[in-house]
């Protein structure tokens, strides 16, 4: 496992170390699990191995061991993605500065439970549209289906996956495709999913995953009675002038959907055979 390191945990084992404690139980896979420590002034020893405190160590930061030095979870490419950590241990994640899952009143990855649930997912052949985290995979998975096609089409982000212990491994159910599912939604076949689980970035970001376009080609991939839930987020509509949610469910009867808002997103089934 490689260590990863918060400005919580650091604070943690430096106080230990002030107060002269041998060893300090903490966790150094964003609370997945706890194991013990052994703090020291200048260093910290875990699992037979010495490691630097971080300086400077930032609040809003995980640092990962890249078997020389602690480095910050993220990438610049064409933008900035950033593994943020939050108070419910399972992280978030941010594309220039801009959080991607929610995290003020619950944990995103228990978020991701919920929504996965309303579904159904126990033997269906999920299609997963923009993967992120992974988390509506991971919830897929001990809900049972039989498969998850999931689509993600930044690298990055695919990256951090590699690094968050609270993403799963991809494989056996599990597939994952670097890739636009705006256009790679294309080559699926008619009729090929049972349940689609669609969580885009907002519709400033990705237009195109709001389009009339695409949720015609959703409701070409999906099965008869089959169920699709899209998250929209609760955009306030007086400071944006729009009605996201409301929206989104018009264009998704338009394309063959029953729909109803759920929470923070729409919930629909495919009524039409087309």
């Amino acid at each position: 496992m490689t260590p990863l390191l918060t400005f919580e945990v650091q604070q943690a084992m430096l106080s230990a170390a002030r107060e002269g404690r041998a060893s300090i139980e903490c966790s150094l896979d964003l609370d997945r699990s706890q194991t013990i420590v052994a703090p020291a002034a200048d260093h910290w020893a875990w699992q037979t191995q010495r490691f630097p405190y971080v300086t400077p160590c930032k609040e809003r930061t995980i640092y990962y061991w890249d078997g020389a030095q602690f480095a910050s979870a993220s990438r610049f490419t064409n933008s900035l993605i950033k593994l943020v950590p939050t108070d419910w241990g399972a992280p978030t994640f941010e594309i220039d500065g801009i959080k991607m899952l929610p995290t003020a009143k619950v944990s995103p990855y228990l978020d991701a439970e919920r929504k996965v649930s309303l579904i159904v997912p126990r033997g269906k052949n999920v299609l997963d549209t923009c993967g992120g985290l992974g988390y509506f995979a991971a919830w897929c998975l001990k809900g049972e289906a039989a498969s998850i096609v999931s689509y993600e089409k930044n690298p990055d982000v695919v990256w951090l996956r590699g690094l968050n212990p609270w993403s799963p491994v991809v494989g056996g159910a599990l597939t994952l495709t670097i890739g636009d599912i705006s256009s790679e939604i294309e080559k699926l076949a008619d009729a090929s999913v049972d349940a689609v689980l669609h969580d885009p970035p907002r519709f400033g970001i990705a237009g195109e995953l709001y389009s009339q376009q695409f949720y015609n080609q959703l409701a070409r991939v999906l099965r008869r009675r089959g169920k699709l839930f899209h998250y929209t987020g609760t955009p306030n509509k007086l400071t944006s002038g729009r009605d996201v949610p409301n929206e989104v469910a018009k264009r998704l009867k338009q394309a063959g959907f029953k729909t109803a808002l759920e929470g923070d997103g729409v919930l629909a089934s495919k009524e039409s055979g087309r």
